[in-house]
């Protein structure tokens, strides 16, 4: 396995599915599994992590971009065992990064290449250029969507712009907030064969199905991580099994995208 921190993007075709509570949660069980890990939130525009999270940063990455900041200036440890480097909330400077902020960002993440084994990307959801650029920079990419028709629609349309657009082949797919486990199967069955028959090539892999858990809502309205709040509850069980499965992946030879962000040492290998 290569020694370089696994990068994995956490995204979804629409909002309202829960894409920072998984970002948020599986940070925590995989740094209750005794690994390093890091949480980027990079919704940059409508930042939220910290919310979830019930902190506040004193910074964020508006401040390594604007106020000449470096990054051990931002980056926060949490009292849940992994750290998260914030950003900003309702700032219109974030919401479309130039290239010159991409390559600063680039180049101040890789000092942290030994420091962690995780990083994970809380994107934002759609496919603006933010979202893609993101999504196009992880090793691995989690698609998040529910059972409703509206997020199976827009998960597909997220797939087809990484996959005609830049050639990423290969998603993890979390059903969230499942009524129970046949209806995860039968809405990731769909998004199967929708990209089955319309993408050529595309692979879709079930990583997980979250199911609905009152206590999810509960530790929402708490601010804190459901797997601290509501240990041993259905969703928590499954954000642990998700966590024990993406310790599993090793970090790809041959990356997929265009982009190759983190980090340069498996740039330059591969």
């Amino acid at each position: 396995m290569s020694n370089a921190p696994l990068v994995i993007s956490v995204t979804s075709g629409k909002g309202g599915v829960g894409k920072t509570n998984i970002s948020a949660n599986l940070a925590y069980c995989l740094a209750e599994n005794g690994k390093k890990v890091m949480l980027l939130d990079a919704d940059l525009g409508l930042a939220n992590v910290d919310v979830v999270l019930g902190l506040t940063p004193e910074y964020n990455l508006f401040h390594l971009f604007h106020e000449d900041m470096s990054l051990d200036d931002i980056i926060m440890d949490t009292p849940y065992g992994f750290k998260i480097l914030p950003a900003a909330s309702g700032v219109s400077e974030m919401l479309d990064l130039s290239t010159g902020q991409k390559l600063e960002l680039l180049e101040s993440m890789d000092a942290m290449e030994d420091q962690i084994d995780y990083l994970i990307v809380d994107t934002g959801a759609g496919i603006n250029d933010n979202v893609v650029y993101f999504n196009l920079a992880a090793q691995e990419r989690i698609v998040v969507l529910t059972t409703e028709p509206t997020s199976l629609t827009d998960a597909y349309a997220s797939i087809k712009v990484m996959t005609q657009n830049h050639g990423v082949q290969h998603f993890k797919i979390v059903v969230n907030m499942a009524p129970d486990k046949k209806s995860a199967l039968d809405v990731f069955k769909r998004l199967y064969n929708a990209c089955d028959h319309f993408l050529a090539g595309v692979s879709l892999e079930l990583a997980a199905f979250i199911p609905r858990d009152n206590g999810v809502r509960r530790a929402v309205i708490n601010q804190r991580p459901f797997c601290m709040e509501e240990a041993g509850g259905p969703a928590c069980n499954a954000m642990r099994e998700l966590a024990q499965k993406v310790q599993t992946w090793e970090v790809p030879v041959n990356l997929d995208g265009n982009i190759k962000f983190f980090w340069k040492k498996l740039l330059f290998r591969s």
